[in-house]
């Protein structure tokens, strides 16, 4: 899994916006140097006030936009399409692009792999036995491959077809996404993904969103003491 050309946006005017509905700009010491943004100690008191006062409080987390590449597996990409509302991605095409290059390990998610792992596989019409899955793993890749040339060859769409249903969920795929600290902040919650079982979320995603400015302060604020 892979994120790159992350952008964070609208920092300061977000924190001006927080003031509106006291207007107590007087107070914003929120400033930019040298193209970094500075939140100042009163604004960020605030900003930390309001998050935990609740969402229809927080609405400037809803306006600190985040543009990234994220290149993660089909079966991550399912769970990322829960969220919905204030969340817009696209993402290179299946549909026109899977036959262009082999296919190959490298393909697909490989963070955490254990090829290893030993369970029961079927060798030919009358004899089961215990083989590492990299066995079962090559004979899928070798079958996507020789699908995947015959389409080319061929111009058949029915071997297009037959590609598309048995790739597997670990396909990479590449999505450009938009989001805010408002849904990061939603996402990397105790009760959503911070300690999800799939470690694409807990460790990779966190990891990632750690890196965001002031991620401690604004999307991580339980974990700081009496906020």
């Amino acid at each position: 899994m892979k994120f790159s050309n992350t952008s964070v946006m609208n920092f300061e005017n977000s924190f001006r916006g927080l003031r509106n509905p006291l207007e107590s700009w007087r107070k914003n010491d929120t400033v930019e140097e040298n193209g970094e943004v500075i939140i100042g100690e009163n604004d960020l008191n605030l900003a930390q006030r309001l998050i935990k006062a609740g969402s229809e409080h927080r609405k400037f987390m809803r306006q600190i936009f985040v543009s990234v590449d994220i290149t993660a597996p089909l079966y991550w990409w399912k769970e990322f399409d829960t969220y919905k509302v204030g969340t817009v991605a696209n993402s290179t095409s299946t549909m026109h692009k899977l036959a262009t290059t082999p296919i190959t390990f490298e393909c697909f998610e490989l963070g955490d792999y254990d090829s290893s792992i030993i369970c029961n596989q079927r060798i030919d019409c009358d004899n089961i036995e215990e083989r590492p899955i990299f066995d079962g793993i090559e004979d899928l890749l070798c079958l996507l491959e020789g699908l995947r040339l015959k389409y080319l060859k061929t111009k058949d769409k029915r071997y297009w077809k037959e590609l598309v249903r048995w790739l597997p969920e670990s396909w990479l795929q590449t999505r450009t996404v938009t989001m805010s600290y408002e849904n990061l902040l939603a996402m990397c919650s105790k009760g959503q993904r911070r300690f999800h079982k799939l470690t694409e979320w807990s460790k990779s995603f966190i990891d990632w969103a750690r890196t965001l400015p002031y991620a401690q302060e604004l999307i991580f604020p339980d974990e700081r003491e009496n906020i």
